[in-house]
């Protein structure tokens, strides 16, 4: 039976209907081999239905994971410049996940991966303010000026952002380490920040987001989150 894509996407868990839209409409989403349009249906038992390469099937059992992205590997599950995806990382988790945000490809830590649609849905909205905490490595003088401007009020994109909550974990003529926290996670925000305080970010890892801790989880490796975890984010 012939089913509206964007329902058939937010039913495999992949996404919410209102992301499944937005998948469509940017051209990540072909039928039988053809792109899609916003508006077509198509029969998953019988039509090859595929979001960024990869095809969809029906509602696959619930799947929860954080992994600790390394430098060098993209947030997605394909790349037609063929660099390295998270992907490879989490094949043997048994079940399909997708990235919950993203984190740049020089960029590491805390990624949450999953197949539910409707929590990555509520992790992602603006609204619910989810904080994320950063690790940013600074090489060269790190002034107390630099440091008040990535606090303020500052324009990224033509937006304002928020302000961020920063502390100083060390500092010496050599550089620093500092604790960045924000909530609305921007393209390449805090790079952008840095840049703004003309200072040099030479590393930067997510370790928290939300109540989920990186803690002691290695690079490019990955765990299921556990029950404490999951009542935390409201999953049942």
């Amino acid at each position: 039976m012939k089913e509206r894509l964007q329902k058939l996407i937010a039913s495999s868990g992949i996404a919410s209907r209102r992301a499944a839209e937005e998948m469509i409409r940017s051209g990540r989403v072909t039928v039988n081999g053809a792109a899609a349009r916003l508006g077509d249906s198509a029969d998953i038992d019988n039509d090859t239905v595929c979001v960024d390469g990869f095809q969809i099937s029906r509602r696959e059992e619930k799947a929860y994971i954080m992994l600790n992205k390394p430098k060098g590997y993209v947030t997605t599950m394909s790349d037609e410049k063929g660099r390295r995806c998270v992907s490879e990382l989490v094949k043997d988790v048994g079940v399909r996940v997708y990235p919950v945000g993203r984190l740049d490809m020089y960029s590491e830590g805390l990624l949450i991966l999953t197949n539910d649609g409707e929590l990555a849905n509520r992790l992602l909205h603006p609204k619910n303010e989810i904080e994320k905490t950063y690790r940013a490595f600074i090489s060269g003088k790190c002034s107390d000026e630099a440091v008040n401007i990535l606090r303020s009020e500052l324009v990224i994109d033509g937006y304002k952002i928020k302000p961020a909550r920063v502390k100083i974990i060390s500092r010496d003529v050599t550089g620093a380490e500092l604790e960045i926290v924000i909530h609305e996670g921007r393209n390449r925000q805090i790079r952008k920040m840095c840049e703004y305080a003309e200072i040099k970010l030479t590393g930067l890892k997510r370790v928290s987001e939300g109540s989920l801790d990186l803690g002691e989880l290695k690079a490019g490796k990955w765990r299921r989150l556990n029950d404490e975890e999951l009542q935390e984010l409201g999953v049942k």
